[in-house]
């Protein structure tokens, strides 16, 4: 059973920084691709980013410049890191791979 862990969210001001992780179990992560979803309240869940088996990226035009996706092979963890956050990136952040999801982090960005 795999299983994925999100951690990192919080309350940040604008233009302020965050770094999410997704930890898992049950699976190698590097084997895979692994995605970084997002949903706002009263939307439907987004793609922001993810990182191929061999490390391809790719990013939602409203973050690019902004977020970066990485993975540490030997921790068994991606990452996500948010800098230049904007109030329109409050949402939960899910991190996703196969047909698994995390439970979620709740990131907001207010003054």
């Amino acid at each position: 059973q795999l299983q994925l862990v999100e951690s990192g969210g919080g309350l940040v001001q604008p233009g302020g920084s965050l770094r999410l992780s997704c930890a898992t179990s049950g699976s190698t992560l590097e084997d895979y691709a692994t995605g970084w979803f997002r949903q706002a309240p009263g939307k439907e869940r987004e793609a922001v980013a993810s990182i191929t088996s061999l490390r391809i990226t790719n990013y939602a035009d409203s973050v690019k410049g902004r977020f970066t996706i990485s993975r540490d092979n030997a921790k068994n963890t991606a990452y996500l890191q948010m800098n230049s956050l904007k109030p329109e990136d409050t949402a939960v952040y899910y991190c996703s791979l196969l047909q698994y999801w995390g439970q979620g982090t709740q990131v907001t960005v207010s003054s």
